[in-house]
């Protein structure tokens, strides 16, 4: 094999340099071996298959040198790795066709699923799946609602800011978040969504080391400062470690769940479909070993 390699590779190698943009001359296509380790042949064609486009001639080349040399590589490992292992042909023989059977089978239910499973759960569905496993949807941290501003203590209409935060009409509320644009006021404004205590804490001048669980109970506007700023804050709902969590952090998570058994149960029906079908037009038959009787 090294004569070969010594030989006939620098040839077609020339060759791929000669008409790395133009078709192989006949004699250098089809099942021409370029390669062979043992019974195995790596062919022209097989080589060019693994060409990536627009590569230069000199590109070309080099990589049928690697190609090549990482194939021969490859089968002289597989050659040993089967003298070594030759006992275990028959278990290696089962395995692969055990996956090539469940490719097959997984791509069977993948289509099944992609043409019969309905993706879209109403507001009904995903309230009566959380109401069923409430117990199983509990808090490990607290959740609350609410808004952070910070603002400079060199502001000098706060009262008013304060005023519009506390407001619970739509326009006033609108107000504030327009003042706070105008003024560059760092809003952070969790109303509508549920975020961990902690990340709100986050955002305010506290002592890490110590606990600011009072601040849960208390409603309307809190104050805190620092050297340069005034921050206000509202905590407007409130969730704590062990209540059961809100559905509306829950509701992608519980998607995933029914649609995973949506689809397992059309994998099921159309499994128990094929068994009916086949059953009735006698596609399979059941070879039942006769129990001998004996007489008395």
């Amino acid at each position: 094999m090294r004569h070969f390699v010594q030989h006939t590779l620098p040839a077609i190698f020339c060759l791929l340099l000669l008409t790395a943009c133009q078709e192989l001359p006949r004699y250098f296509v089809g099942e021409k071996p370029i390669a062979r380790v043992g019974e195995r042949e790596l062919t022209v064609d097989a080589l060019r298959s693994t060409m990536p486009a627009g590569l230069s001639a000199e590109d070309s080349v080099a990589h049928a040198r690697r190609y090549v040399d990482l194939w021969i590589r490859k089968q002289l490992k597989l050659q040993e790795a089967e003298q070594l292992f030759s006992a275990s042909a028959a278990d290696i023989d089962r395995m692969v066709e055990e996956y090539r059977q469940a490719l097959f089978i997984r791509k069977l239910d993948q289509y099944c699923v992609d043409r019969m499973a309905d993706t879209t759960f109403s507001e009904e569905e995903l309230s009566a799946y959380y109401t069923e496993h409430l117990n199983e949807f509990r808090l490990d941290r607290t959740i609350v609602k609410g808004m952070v501003v910070r603002v400079p203590k060199s502001y000098r209409q706060t009262r008013r800011l304060r005023e519009l935060m506390i407001s619970k009409k739509e326009a006033q509320q609108q107000d504030f978040r327009d003042l706070c644009l105008k003024h560059d006021f760092e809003l952070n404004d969790f109303s509508e969504s549920w975020v961990d205590y902690t990340d709100l804490l986050s955002l305010l001048p506290i002592v890490r080391s110590r606990s600011y669980d009072e601040l849960l109970t208390k409603k309307g506007i809190q104050e805190m400062s620092d050297a340069s700023h005034y921050y206000y804050f509202t905590i407007d709902a409130v969730r704590k470690k062990g209540d059961t969590e809100p559905i509306e952090r829950l509701k992608a998570t519980i998607r995933r769940v029914l649609f995973n058994q949506r689809q397992q149960q059309v994998i099921r029906d159309h499994e128990e479909a094929l068994y009916q079908q086949a059953a009735e037009v006698e596609g399979f038959r059941i070879f039942a070993e006769e129990q001998p009787t004996t007489g008395e």
